[in-house]
């Protein structure tokens, strides 16, 4: 029960995470990395203390399960670190996060005494990370995509084998009866369905070429784009989107035309006029409505003045090169669907058969 109280409570607060991180960091700008890398330490800490107090047979795998935990979360925060300390920082918060709810519902499982209290918190807890990250990507001002995912997965996994060093089963093999590995298989399935439909949702779409701008990627096609960009342009007009309502549907059009804004200004500032061209360029085809509203975003709206668009199109216009965008903060794959999900079908359908 604790378990699932505090998955649903993690899934359900994800609207307001953002919100809080941003109150904690306008009150406290010089000292947020320090008080989020102090709360971070303090819970590892207090995880070590535990293990170092009830570990007393077994020491050698029950210490190196707690070292594989440790080292294991630092050298995968290590190889995905972004190089902003502050967004470095929120993302090892996960594996708190994560690896609380891995020791929850590892209580709750502990008393099969096997490896298959292992093996359905593991399941469980990615689980509530795919739910996580569903979420975030569903609600405006937060992003879900399958990195954040793996996050998640690492983190349980790293909770768990310090929740197994600090008190393990008797033994860790599991049976192998067929009533104890088809719900296993039942389970693993409904697990990878559950990130099908997420990648679907969020990391398949399509690639849009221009012959005279160049190539970015879109969850639209190009003709998609040109019609909601129609929608857009006359419902816009009434009911800009200038209020974020964090308890409802992302407007991903928007969300995509804000990837295009914040590219083209960022180049513009780093002095590459090519680049925020062609980013503005891409705008004009397929966001205009995004440049003519205020938004939550941004309450003036993003279009270039005319001065500073003809002096960049007398500048760089003309410029032959290729260009690719960039834009995008997550990948988008061009994967057909009619290929996505019958290899996901066999998949799902092999774990079953050898079960």
């Amino acid at each position: 029960m604790a378990a699932s109280i505090a998955s649903a409570a993690v899934v359900l607060s994800s609207p307001f995470i953002g919100q809080l991180r941003a109150a904690i960091r306008a009150a406290f700008p010089a000292q947020f990395q320090a008080i989020v890398s102090a709360a971070i330490a303090a819970a590892v800490v207090a995880a070590l203390i535990v293990a170092l107090v009830r570990i007393r047979d077994r020491r050698a795998w029950r210490f190196a399960g707690l070292a594989a935990s440790i080292g294991g979360a630092a050298l995968y925060a290590r190889l995905v670190a972004t190089g902003n300390p502050e967004v470095d920082v929120v993302e090892h918060v996960h594996f708190v996060e994560y690896g609380l709810i891995a020791w929850l519902f590892y209580r709750a499982w502990r008393p099969l005494d096997n490896g298959l209290a292992l093996v359905w918190p593991l399941l469980a807890g990615v689980f509530v990370g795919i739910m996580d990250e569903f979420l975030q990507w569903f609600i405006p001002a937060r992003v879900g995509e399958a990195h954040d995912i793996f996050l998640n997965a690492v983190s349980v996994t790293c909770g768990l084998c310090i929740a197994a060093s600090i008190d393990p089963p008797a033994r860790l093999g599991a049976p192998l009866e067929r009533r104890a590995i088809r719900p296993i298989g039942y389970a693993v399935s409904a697990v990878l369905l559950a990130f099908a439909l997420f990648f679907q949702a969020v990391h398949l779409g399509h690639q849009v070429y221009d012959p005279d701008i160049g190539v970015f990627w879109s969850r639209f096609t190009a003709a998609d784009l040109i019609a909601v960009a129609r929608d857009r342009a006359v419902r816009w007009r009434t009911q800009p989107p200038v209020v974020l309502h964090r308890l409802s549907r992302e407007d991903q059009y928007l969300s995509e035309g804000l990837w295009h804004v914040q590219a083209r200004n960022l180049a513009w500032t780093a002095g590459d006029p090519f680049t925020a061209w062609r980013e503005n360029r891409i705008l004009e085809v397929f966001f205009a409505p995004v440049l003519d509203t205020a938004s939550y975003a941004s309450p003036i709206p993003p279009r270039w003045p005319p001065d500073q668009r003809a002096q960049t199109a007398a500048r760089v216009g003309g410029d032959p090169g290729i260009y690719i965008s960039r834009a995008a903060p997550y990948p988008i794959y061009t994967w057909p669907p009619l290929a996505f999900w019958p290899a996901v079908a066999v998949i799902i359908a092999a774990i079953i058969t050898a079960c």
